[in-house]
């Protein structure tokens, strides 16, 4: 069974999640076009998959920190600065050249969460990535639905059903306990729905 839970943990690591959520956007929405496709999914991969994977490879080689989950305090600190670049990066220079009014505030969501984590990081407090990003994804979804009027009510279940497995995968391997993935789960929805006046 840990084996199971671990495969849950690395295929909802938190690191997929800005990817993820750019593929829904463009798998729900009715208008997208290839050439907006294009230039959003492969610039948003290589910065929020591929330079993550490289920046984590450097930091394990150099020691700073000790593997792709981040358990200790110290080891989250860097990972979280180089997300909140990464999302301004996209905000500011991958968006705009083909702008998608719904990705931008998906983005900007995402910055405002990693920004509370790193904030209560400084607290003492060890937030849960991946129930953060769980939690983004299921409120994005929910509001894409209603953005563009379309019934993906088997999506949304499904997503949720894989929410708790992400939770129950955590609390079973001790990576967190329940306070900080409800913490990592209301910031990731609220995150989301704080801007949803913005754009829904």
């Amino acid at each position: 069974m840990r084996h199971v839970f671990h495969i849950i943990s690395y295929i909802f690591h938190p690191l997929f999640i800005p990817f993820g959520g750019t593929v829904i956007y463009f798998v729900i929405a009715p208008y997208s076009t290839l050439e907006i496709e294009s230039g959003n999914i492969l610039p948003i991969f290589i910065l929020t998959v591929i330079i993550p994977i490289i920046f984590f490879l450097i930091l394990k080689n150099l020691g700073v920190i000790s593997s792709i989950f981040l358990p200790t305090l110290h080891e989250r600190k860097y990972p979280l600065y180089i997300s909140c670049v990464i999302f301004l990066m996209i905000l500011y220079k991958v968006i705009p050249n083909n702008y998608v009014n719904e990705l931008f505030y998906f983005f900007t969501g995402l910055l405002t969460a990693s920004s509370a984590c790193l904030i209560l990081l400084f607290l003492k407090f060890k937030t849960s990535m991946h129930l953060l990003g769980m939690g983004t994804l299921l409120t994005f979804m929910i509001a894409l639905s209603i953005h563009f009027e379309r019934n993906i009510t088997l999506a949304i279940s499904l997503f949720t059903l894989f929410t708790g497995l992400v939770a129950t995968s955590r609390l079973y391997l001790k990576a967190h306990d329940r306070n900080e993935l409800l913490i990592g789960f209301l910031i990731g929805c609220c995150s989301q729905l704080i801007i949803l006046k913005y754009w829904l």
